[in-house]
């Protein structure tokens, strides 16, 4: 049913998702919360997904849906399932029925994500997408060497006596708090991403 705006134009309002992403093997949970268009495509939900994380964007990427993978093809690069091209799709048109799927940032460290679709709330015009909703604990570092490289990273910060010690310490700038959510930064990278 279309509603009309003060003025008598009828104005369509389009629903938001409201989806929530979590670091597969990391505890306790690393996850963002946040609202985005249903329309959005998926290069645009990676780059999402990069800023909620804190992750650079250096590193490939892919999203897998039910039986689907899909990404940006690489000349060269053989892709055993079969990559579609993610330019070419919205995320509403990719979910289909499905409410959860996954995205894998950085295939040497291999970061797996569960990303899961909440809710569908209705859009009242006024939103600001995507908008961060909440979130817990901080994103490891690029290129720590996945689950494992996190482990021994937090082992190794937490040991001040450890020979590594210092020099994770300035690789990773000075000093990290795993239980730290700068929901704050989040916000000030979502503002520059551009609809």
């Amino acid at each position: 049913m279309p509603i009309f705006s003060a003025d008598g134009w009828s104005v369509k309002l389009v629903p938001a998702y409201q989806l929530r992403v979590e670091l597969v093997g990391i505890k306790p949970a690393v996850w963002r919360r946040f609202i985005v268009p249903p329309g959005i495509k998926l290069p645009k939900l990676h780059e999402t997904i990069q800023a909620a994380m804190g992750w650079h964007g250096g590193h490939m990427h892919e999203f897998i849906i039910g039986d689907e993978h899909y990404g940006l093809p690489y000349p060269g690069m053989e892709n055993d399932p079969p990559l579609e091209d993610e330019r070419r799709k919205s995320l509403k048109g990719a979910l289909g029925g499905y409410r959860a799927f996954r995205y894998i940032y950085d295939f040497g460290d291999y970061w797996d994500h569960k990303v899961k679709l909440e809710k569908i709330l209705p859009d009242d015009g006024g939103l600001k997408l995507p908008m961060l909703t909440g979130g817990a604990n901080a994103t490891p570092p690029e290129d720590v060497g996945g689950v494992q490289g996190y482990r021994d990273f937090l082992a190794i910060l937490a040991d001040p006596k450890h020979e590594e010690h210092e020099s994770m310490l300035e690789w990773v700038g000075g000093a990290f708090d795993p239980t730290r959510f700068d929901d704050a930064a989040v916000d000030a990278r979502f503002s520059t991403i551009t609809p």
